[in-house]
């Protein structure tokens, strides 16, 4: 499939990645491995070449690295192996052990890295597919009033799309996101989110399921797997709403749909990153109805059936009990049927 980003087919079908987890990260008989320790300095002897196999042990990629921060006058020799930065690897997944990476399979976010550091790490380091440079606030819409402007880390390099499988009961979701515009996420051996969104389908039985900050679309798609017959998803920032499109015409095998059509370009959706008025994003045909829009959750009721929803309203500041029950007052003021806070 053709990526949004790079335009280069470095997207793949649902059912590839996840037939791709059982051996991805795992070694060949003649791997080798040594578990550094991430809170000091790596050893002076430097870092392991790949095995014959092409793949090698995550924290020997991270010795690499280490010795190019060095040799760029970046790092003195003193900053610990964990300076290096974040790993996130492509495809994510729960994983009991560490990983031995393949080519292309990880996404670095780090804060010391400039665009000319970046650049040699992925031509240098087999296994980086992008560099992020790493800041602390979370990417996207910043406050629930959708008044001040959004963030975005940078990219310094390489290409940043990046795929996560979540499990369900209905069976697993393969979710793309460029990750320089979406919050981190990692798949756990149990998600309390998805674990809310199933025990409330069950419970509801609703022909009707609304993802009302659908991010990427996980809780949105879980609610699809589960066979709910209209599921609308909806994303105030456009990145989000994008993916959340894109995530269903990556997981439409696992649907009942024939068809899913995406209207909105990514580019496009770019200038105009944030959205109020519900505007459509995606439409699946076939015997499932599912819609993703990108605008104000508190617009998205007029756009909705007079009839009962079951609602998940996955809120910025869901820590904070006022801000959860002003959101949900909100939206049972104008839709009929159940919400909840996952």
């Amino acid at each position: 499939m053709k990526c949004p980003v790079c335009g280069e087919d470095c997207v793949n079908e649902a059912h590839e990645l996840i037939d791709s987890m059982p051996s991805i990260f795992s070694p060949c008989p003649e791997c080798s491995s040594r578990i550094l320790d991430k809170t000091i300095p790596p050893p002076p002897e430097g870092y392991r070449e790949p095995c014959r196999c092409g793949k090698r042990f995550i924290d020997e990629v991270y010795a690499h690295l280490y010795a190019l921060l060095m040799s760029e006058g970046v790092f003195s020799g003193k900053e610990p192996l964990k300076a290096v930065g974040t790993p996130l690897v492509h495809p994510g997944f729960h994983m009991t052990s560490p990983p031995y990476l393949p080519e292309n399979s990880l996404v670095l976010l780090s804060s010391p890295v400039e665009k000319k550091v970046a650049a040699r790490m992925i031509q240098e380091v087999p296994e980086i597919r992008a560099v992020i440079k790493y800041e602390t606030f979370t990417p996207g819409v910043v406050d629930p009033g959708l008044t001040l402007p959004p963030k975005s880390y940078e990219l310094l390099a390489g290409c940043d799309i990046r795929a996560n499988i979540f499990s369900s009961r209905a069976g697993p979701v393969v979710l793309y996101q460029q990750q320089s515009k979406i919050h981190i996420e990692f798949p756990r051996w149990r998600n309390p989110k998805i674990d809310a969104v199933e025990r409330e389908v069950v419970r509801v039985n609703p022909d009707w399921f609304v993802d009302a900050f659908c991010g990427v679309g996980k809780l949105g798609l879980v609610g699809a797997r589960m066979g709910i017959t209209h599921v609308v998803m909806n994303d105030a920032w456009y990145a989000a709403a994008f993916w959340a499109a894109y995530n269903t015409l990556v997981n439409r095998e696992f649907l009942e749909v024939e068809d899913v059509r995406i209207m909105a370009d990514y580019r496009k959706m770019a200038e105009t990153p944030v959205a109020r008025k519900p505007q459509l994003i995606a439409e699946t045909e076939g015997e499932q109805d599912i819609r993703v829009y990108q605008g104000d959750f508190r617009e998205l009721h007029t756009l909705l059936p007079a009839q009962p929803v079951l609602a998940a309203l996955d809120i910025f500041e869901k820590r904070d009990p006022a801000a959860s029950a002003a959101a949900l007052q909100v939206w049972r003021e104008h839709v009929i049927g159940e919400a909840f806070i996952p």
